[in-house]
């Protein structure tokens, strides 16, 4: 039987929810890997939506469960209802709902809040001693909630223009935590808090090579079940 791993959700598309092609790329890699996964989102409504044609926000609302419903094909449950006995590990894609709808990174920056379902959820899979996969901006979830920990989201310089979100490994070593310099086809394993984290599209790369860099965070994670 193969590992089975919740994969959570912020919504659907890059500027208000999960990114879609990390959320795909997750799943592909489970499922090669032999994985059996069940999705998850807070029952929440988004905290604003975006027209990713114009860029710019709209005055409509959105519900998180509803949108990554998108990705999940229909089959998706509410976040409330995950059991962490029942699971191997976790793996949160990124986007931009995670920093706007699952914290409030966005707007808050290293003094914001985390939900209190995605919080515990964590905190549960982490006290079970059971792995958590975090990519692109995701990793600033166990950093608020995990201080020590060791994460990275990319390069804490902005290398050939590569890393334009640099500044966000500063906000995490403020925040306590370890950020570690890694390039967009790697993952860091903190082997002492079972988190690996990749930083994804916090790199302006070919989508291959993003693409390569979850694999090995799932690759990662699933050893570690």
């Amino acid at each position: 039987m193969g590992k089975r791993v919740a994969l959570v959700l912020a919504g659907c598309g890059v500027f208000d929810g999960s990114e879609v092609h990390e959320a795909s790329a997750a799943l592909v890699h489970l499922s090669r890997g032999g994985a059996q996964v069940k999705i998850f989102a807070p029952n929440i409504e988004q905290m604003h939506v975006v027209d990713h044609f114009r860029g710019s926000p709209t005055e409509e609302k959105r519900n998180v469960l509803v949108e990554s419903a998108r990705l999940a094909r229909g089959n998706i449950q509410d976040l409330a209802e995950l059991k962490v006995g029942e699971f191997d590990a976790v793996i949160f894609p990124g986007g931009f709902g995670v920093a706007k709808n699952l914290c409030s990174w966005a707007v808050d920056g290293k003094n914001c809040t985390v939900n209190e379902l995605v919080k515990s959820t964590l905190q549960a899979f982490h006290s079970a001693k059971k792995p958590i996969g975090l990519c692109c901006i995701s990793p600033v979830l166990a950093a608020k909630i995990f201080p020590g920990c060791e994460v990275t989201v990319g390069h804490d310089k902005n290398v050939d223009g590569r890393f334009p979100d640099a500044e966000t490994a500063s906000a995490i070593a403020e925040l306590g935590c370890k950020h570690i310099c890694k390039d967009v086809t790697e993952s860091h394993v903190d082997a002492t808090n079972k988190i690996v984290t990749t930083c994804a599209f916090m790199c302006k790369a070919p989508l291959h090579e993003i693409f390569d860099g979850i694999g090995t965070m799932v690759a990662e994670v699933l050893k570690l079940t």
